[in-house]
């Protein structure tokens, strides 16, 4: 109710404005203790307890400023980033619009963060290993535009391995974002050998479990690779996916800006995705499933078709802050009803 009352006031500004608003209001909201472990929506993925199956995706929280914040509203856990090894403003501005018609946004950022030197020192002063109670916080990472237009977008990741896992409960090797040039041909099979390869080097004797996050935007064969490439480096998860450079007829005024799509359009196209990696892969990796969630019902088909976890983002600009402590809600609803004693009991019984 609350949230209703004040969409048009932040509508009425600038989406990205707005978006900075909103973590700056985080920022002064108290850090509450750990969520309390719920045998229902509990999980072990990559061999991390997390309390409950929705996760904040990455995009939201780009520096790293309130992620250990978000189990306060209900998250399981939070992912920041995108972070590259050095600042850089990213693309020019406008570049985030709210399409309201479609319950979608677009956006063009280009991984705009303050580098990862700056990041690491402040999720230092705040962070809690999980084991010793604190909250689950993945760390994504990118390359630099300049990076990836010459050649060198490998050797950025390597930089983002040695640099974050340290402070990573997971990493996330982002290589879907349509914003910056060339980032996604690292999805075609011998660039994406090399990469998982020297990531995996670089965590060397490590045990943070790094996932890789894909577009929906791919060829059956690029699943097919995809698939094999993580089964066969070890990969630890698979997040499907990210924003799409697909239009759907769309109604905003906005439908025709460049960028990636995101949001209530999204929610299919991401849906066949999750459906043919776990096709493919089975139960020999673990996805989690993003992109166009808005509700329990998508959270629960996307479980079912797969999915050992959830992550949502573009959905709480138009549900509220409060949208996953209201997905968990209803998701014990949703389990009670079909007899359903634990998350992982639901995972991938439709596929």
């Amino acid at each position: 109710m609350s949230y209703r009352l004040i969409r048009p006031l932040l509508f009425a500004l600038d989406a990205e404005r707005a978006h900075h608003l909103s973590i700056a209001a985080l920022r002064l909201m108290p850090t509450t203790a750990p969520l309390g472990v719920d045998p229902m929506l509990e999980s072990v993925v990559a061999g991390i307890r997390f309390p409950n199956p929705i996760g904040l995706a990455a995009g939201y929280d780009k520096d790293g400023r309130i992620a250990h914040k978000m189990h306060g509203l209900g998250f399981g856990f939070a992912e920041l980033g995108t972070l590259t090894p050095l600042a850089q403003p990213g693309n020019p501005q406008p570049r985030l619009f709210r399409l309201v018609e479609d319950r979608a946004v677009i956006n063009r950022f280009g991984f705009n963060n303050g580098g990862q030197g700056a990041a690491a020192d402040r999720i230092a002063r705040y962070r809690q290993p999980v084991n010793s109670g604190g909250p689950v916080i993945g760390i994504n990472i990118g390359a630099n535009k300049d990076a990836t237009a010459a050649g060198r977008g490998i050797a950025d990741y390597v930089t983002g391995v040695t640099c974050m896992a340290p402070l990573a409960d997971y990493l996330t090797v982002n290589i879907s974002s349509p914003n910056t040039p060339g980032l996604r041909a690292l999805q075609g099979r011998a660039a994406l050998d090399d990469l998982l390869s020297a990531v995996m080097a670089a965590r060397g004797a490590g045990t943070t479990p790094i996932f890789l996050k894909v577009a929906p935007d791919l060829e059956p064969a690029d699943v097919e690779d995809i698939a094999a490439a993580c089964i066969d480096h070890c990969v630890d998860a698979l997040i499907v996916s990210n924003t799409t450079l697909s239009r759907p007829a769309l109604r905003s005024p906005h439908a025709g800006e460049t960028g990636g799509l995101s949001g209530a359009p999204l929610t299919d196209l991401s849906l066949a995705r999750l459906r043919d990696f776990r096709r493919l892969a089975g139960n020999r990796l673990p996805l989690i499933g993003v992109g166009g969630i808005a509700n329990a019902a998508q959270a629960y088909a996307r479980i079912r078709a797969g999915a050992s976890l959830v992550q949502l983002y573009s959905a709480l600009v138009y549900e509220g802050p409060y949208l996953a402590k209201r997905i968990n809600k209803s998701l014990k609803t949703l389990m009670a009803r079909d007899g359903v004693k634990t998350i992982a009991e639901l995972v991938g019984v439709d596929a």
